[in-house]
């Protein structure tokens, strides 16, 4: 339970900072696409016995690489081509799975396995969310700017096209920290669910960057506990808990709740009726 506290509570971190950008620029789907694709690169990296950030960036380049050249070669548009791409790389790496030889069940990439991590996965997961987490609070300002106004950051001398592809080797790295966690199938839910709350309670970018991961943790280990006293998966209670979080500040949010929008149009129309 103590490994597990720590790799989730760093998983939920990290995922939640990047997730603010990912929501800002709306690459919600590429959030998507990219956690799952990474899974045959895990995969190839357990049989020759590398790290598994190793095939997670590389196969996470690939399918943006990919997913360009579909996008630019064809008349498929992009989301077609992520879905694509995605899915079929998705599927690739589980039929590596299937057919490794393996004394180890390695399903606990796909589902998640928190309650089973050793030392090493521990170790792993802080090394590589502690790069990943400094790198995004370094260079934050060039990623903000990049979010909101690439033609700007342009002009005053950053690279786009590296920024953005900066930003999804980060997020192919994030994907390793949290698949230890939850697994690949959930790692989008801890990519998107947090910065897409934190959107809902504010509208400054900068306290965006601290409601997303306080909710996330707190979300992390609200759904541990709970699923250590109810004998359920943990990385589905962890993700569950952020999605009743998102659904309550969905509600009733100050700023953009549906039921206060909802309560302050009611009140402005008994204004104008009187």
């Amino acid at each position: 339970m103590q490994r597990a506290l720590a790799v989730t509570v760093v998983a939920s971190v990290v995922c939640a900072v990047l997730s603010c950008w990912l929501v800002l620029i709306g690459w919600s789907l590429m959030g998507d696409a990219v956690s799952h694709a990474v899974l045959p690169g895990v995969a190839l990296a357990y049989i020759v016995g590398a790290p598994f950030a190793v095939g997670a960036v590389l196969f996470g380049f690939l399918a943006v690489a990919l997913i360009g050249a579909v996008r630019g070669t064809s008349r498929v548009k992009e989301d077609a081509a992520i879905g694509i791409v995605f899915t079929t790389l998705f599927a690739l790496g589980l039929v590596l799975i299937s057919v490794t030889p393996s004394q180890t069940d390695l399903s606990h990439i796909i589902f998640g396995n928190l309650l089973g991590l050793s030392q090493g996965d521990l170790i792993q997961v802080m090394v590589l969310g502690a790069i990943t987490f400094t790198i995004l609070v370094f260079k934050r300002r060039d990623f903000t700017l990049y979010a909101f106004d690439p033609t700007h950051a342009h002009a005053i001398g950053l690279n786009p096209r590296l920024l953005g592809a900066f930003l999804l080797g980060l997020l192919a790295l994030t994907s390793v920290v949290a698949l230890q966690a939850v697994g690949v199938v959930l790692v989008v839910a801890m990519l998107i669910i947090p910065g897409a709350t934190a959107y809902l309670l504010t509208d400054r970018f900068s306290r965006m960057l601290v409601l997303a991961p306080a909710i996330s943790v707190a979300c992390a280990i609200v759904g541990l506990y709970a699923s250590y006293y109810l004998d359920a998966a943990s990385g589905g209670m962890v993700v569950l808990t952020q999605g009743a979080a998102f659904t309550l500040v969905y509600l009733f949010s100050p700023r953009h709740g549906l039921i206060v929008a909802r309560h302050n149009a009611a009140r402005r129309r008994k204004l104008a009726a009187a």
